[in-house]
């Protein structure tokens, strides 16, 4: 009896399968197409560490300062910090299995590093009254983002099919000027900062499911910075103990084709 009902299911979904029809309004078969998408974006800094970072921080501005005005670092390292964004997709095919795709987004996002100093009492005091021993830097970017890619599709099953993207893009921020303005501030309360534009390299993995009308396509992206984005203009103990900041996303994104 378990038998013939075991063999009743795989007969009932082998038939939905042989009659399911090839959904998605016909997207795929036009040479360009258009579409929105929605992503969830996680980013975080790959950080390289000059030789001295350690070191209390000395006045760059006013040499006559012997002081240090923090003291020496134990610890800096960046924490994951959500966000999102929304964009357009323009997608050109080259053939059944390739396809070029430009999707301009904007996206809303905070980066996040931490410094934890000495405890005072442990060596070259803190001078400025009011600055802890644990500083968390928030660096919020507004970007507006052009990314290009080569995206590999499998062959279509029903109503699925996996692919593979691979590309650059090229990111620029926004943000007002007044956000990042600190010229009037004293050199231990700067901000931390980055360039504002840079280059990435991506690679991606999605899947393209069929409606009846459109397709929806869940997609995972990883997102590295090509050089460095940290903003030297204005020295100070948060860019300081830096040689190279690069920048990282895991981005969930959602398109609508």
């Amino acid at each position: 009896m378990k038998l013939k009902i075991g063999l009743l299911v795989v007969f009932l979904f082998s038939a939905a399968a042989a009659s399911a029809q090839n959904w998605g309004g016909g997207v795929d078969d036009e040479n360009v197409h258009f579409g929105f998408t929605f992503q969830y974006t996680g980013s975080s800094y790959k950080i390289n560490k000059n030789k001295d970072w350690r070191a209390p921080y000395r006045s760059q501005e006013d040499p006559t300062k012997l002081s240090p005005l923090t003291d020496s670092l134990n610890a800096m390292y960046s924490k994951s910090s959500p966000g999102f964004g929304i964009g357009f997709v323009v997608n050109g095919r080259v053939n059944n299995h390739i396809d070029v795709r430009l999707t301009p987004t904007l996206v809303f996002t905070d980066r996040l590093m931490e410094y934890e100093y000495a405890p005072n009492g442990s060596g070259n005091q803190i001078n400025t009254p009011g600055l802890p021993s644990n500083i968390e830097k928030k660096v919020i970017a507004t970007l507006v983002e052009f990314p290009l890619g080569i995206k590999i599709k499998s062959d279509r099953r029903n109503n699925f099919r996996a692919y593979m993207l691979y590309g650059a893009k090229y990111s620029m921020d926004i943000a007002s000027k007044k956000k990042t303005d600190d010229t009037i501030l004293e050199e231990q309360f700067k901000y931390l900062k980055n360039k504002k534009s840079y280059w990435s390299l991506e690679a991606a993995f999605g899947m393209d499911l069929y409606f009846e009308y459109f397709k929806m396509s869940p997609e995972i992206k990883l997102s590295y910075s090509l050089n460095d984005i940290l903003d030297r203009t204005t020295p100070n103990p948060y860019n300081y103990p830096i040689d190279k900041l690069m920048l990282r996303h895991v981005t969930f994104s959602l398109f609508f084709e």
